[in-house]
């Protein structure tokens, strides 16, 4: 009986009908990893993930590649360094 209920609920998110988006969110990676973490680390971890950015999916140790930081303490310092680097905004969808 609880099957049927839970099949006959909506989704909490909508998703849309378009094509699926290339890569991950950046705090899907960030989540997997333990911090403090060496930037060496993350690159031998996660180097090989693509990742979502406003202008399309990158590499992760593309990316890191144009971080000055050497370590992140914390995981916002790990996400505010990519960010600087990839930006914010909308990533961007197939039409």
């Amino acid at each position: 009986m609880a099957d049927e209920e839970s099949e006959d609920e909506e989704p909490a998110v909508e998703l849309g009908d378009g094509e699926s988006v290339e890569g991950v969110p950046l705090a899907q990676v960030s989540a997997r990893l333990m911090w403090g973490a060496k930037k060496s680390y993350v690159q031998q971890r996660e180097g090989d993930t693509t990742i979502r950015t406003p202008d399309g999916p990158r590499d992760l140790a593309d990316v890191l590649a144009d971080v000055d930081e050497t370590y992140f303490q914390r995981r916002q310092e790990f996400e505010e360094a990519v960010r600087d680097v990839i930006g914010t905004g909308p990533v961007q969808t197939a039409e």
